[in-house]
């Protein structure tokens, strides 16, 4: 049985530290999380991702401020938790955090704005405009979203690929 509005009672309790609402909310919410990690997991992932999810909201529930975030709060746990299964098992990491430490401790400051100046006027104008907008002018998403004629999801999403081309171009 999915998780519904007939389910926010549990979560209230659970989330006031009830042991026996919290197991419920564990048994109610295992199917959605199993059906949601089979998409974004890989097959042999999806176990360990189910675990770790339950895991986390199993500890975590209680700083949940609002019931209406539940199910946003819970599908953001299980894609963490596919891509770090994900990053152990194929060993990739788009977001190799060492490499940017790594790069950032070998170049000198100049060198590093040079280099964030000629990643940044690689990108197309449509990238780089969302990225002057967000991250010079320091504008909100929904702020952007409004001057660029955009609807939230897509000026996140644009956001989002620029600062990834970023990247790319930056640690190749």
């Amino acid at each position: 049985m999915p998780f519904t509005e007939q389910h926010l009672p549990l979560l209230e309790s659970a989330r006031l530290g009830d042991p026996g609402a919290l197991d419920s909310l564990l048994q109610v919410c295992q199917p959605d999380i199993r059906r949601y990690a089979q998409r974004r997991c890989l097959l042999s992932d999806v176990d360990d991702a189910v675990q770790e999810t339950l895991l986390i909201l199993s500890r975590k529930v209680k700083s949940l401020r609002a019931a209406a975030a539940f199910s946003g709060w819970l599908i953001k746990i299980v894609q963490r938790e596919c891509r770090k299964m994900g990053r152990i098992t194929l060993n990739y990491d788009p977001y190799d955090e060492e490499k940017v430490e790594q790069w950032l401790s070998t170049k000198p400051t100049d060198a590093i704005r040079l280099d964030l100046v000629n990643a940044l006027e690689s990108l197309p104008e449509h990238y780089r405009e969302i990225i002057l907008l967000r991250d010079f002018e320091e504008l909100s998403i929904n702020e952007i979203a409004e001057i660029l004629k955009l609807s939230t999801p897509a000026t996140k999403s644009r956001l989002h690929r620029a600062r990834e081309l970023t990247r790319e171009y930056i640690l190749a």
